[in-house]
């Protein structure tokens, strides 16, 4: 089951439809319960029904259920069949259903956050195997602020958001062989072989359709519906939401790479290095201020 993680705005909606492209595999857009699921305890029944209401209801200002196009009706009754009920097989229902809806008979997971939750997760559900795509954090700050999801406007905020996130994810993965690493240059560069390493990571046998993961793009990207908040108010309009991703229904390409230097100001990327130079240089980047 592939898990892919990382900063937001670090390419993993691309990566997820180019391995959802696999007649195999299906991933649903990010879920975001499965850390509030696993929380979870108490008798069975009570489980269950929580369970149930965490996962439709989720995250509780603005619920993303209609996202995944299945009827909480229908998890009810899979959940029902459990017996015992786990969580880890709560989830596994979960998924199973989204990915009955292309025919494929595996799924997997996108929710960049669940970079700081490696170790939750793959104690849940062992069958995890955690792709972690990284990218140069300044480019990832140019496109993050610009976002209805951003932690802040300001290069310091954005810069610790980004360490965050790929420092927990690499602390987590170091050493464990259900964990690897992937750079989204290297993807867009030259997608073929670094996608053919991923399904070599994930036992799935290799398909020419994850290199044209454009033509199907449109269509799973229709999935991405309004987020309304509980007061009824839009969070943010399915349109808006395509406009964030209009890059994923290209092919991969370089022109995104280094945007930073157009995207930021000299002051903006000097105070975003001055927090986030060090894990930038150990990850390869160069550093424009030196």
């Amino acid at each position: 089951m592939p898990v892919i993680v990382g900063a937001p705005r670090s390419g993993t909606t691309l990566l997820r439809l180019m391995l959802d492209a696999h007649p195999d595999l299906a991933i649903p857009p990010e879920t975001s319960f499965v850390v509030a699921a696993s929380a979870l305890d108490g008798s069975t029944d009570e489980v269950r029904a929580r369970f149930l209401d965490t996962v439709t209801a989720y995250p509780p200002h603005a619920p993303n259920w209609a996202d995944f196009g299945v009827a909480r009706d229908a998890l009810a009754e899979a959940l029902q069949a459990l017996e015992p009920f786990t969580v880890a097989d709560g989830l596994r229902a979960f998924y199973r259903l989204y990915a009955q809806r292309f025919n494929k008979p595996r799924w997997g997971e996108k929710t960049p956050d669940y970079s700081l939750h490696i170790g939750v997760i793959g104690a849940l559900l062992p069958e995890a195997r955690f792709i972690h795509l990284i990218r140069d954090g300044r480019d990832v700050a140019a496109s993050w602020r610009q976002q209805w999801f951003t932690p802040g406007q300001e290069p310091e905020v954005l810069a610790r958001a980004w360490i965050d996130r790929v420092q927990a994810a690499r602390n987590a993965g170091a050493g464990n062989p259900r964990y690897t690493e992937v750079f989204y240059e290297g993807l867009v560069d030259r997608p073929e072989p670094v996608l053919r390493r991923l399904c070599q990571f994930l036992d799935l046998p290799w398909s020419n359709q994850l290199l044209n993961h454009q033509e199907r793009a449109p269509l799973r990207l229709e999935e991405h519906r309004a987020r309304i908040s509980r007061d009824g108010s839009v969070l943010v309009s399915h349109e808006q939401r395509l406009r964030q991703q209009r890059r994923t229904m290209e092919r991969p390409g370089t022109g995104r790479i280094g945007s930073w230097r157009e995207d930021m100001s000299e002051e903006d990327i000097r105070r975003f290095e001055r927090v986030a130079g060090g894990l930038l240089i150990e990850l390869g980047y160069e550093l424009h201020n030196r």
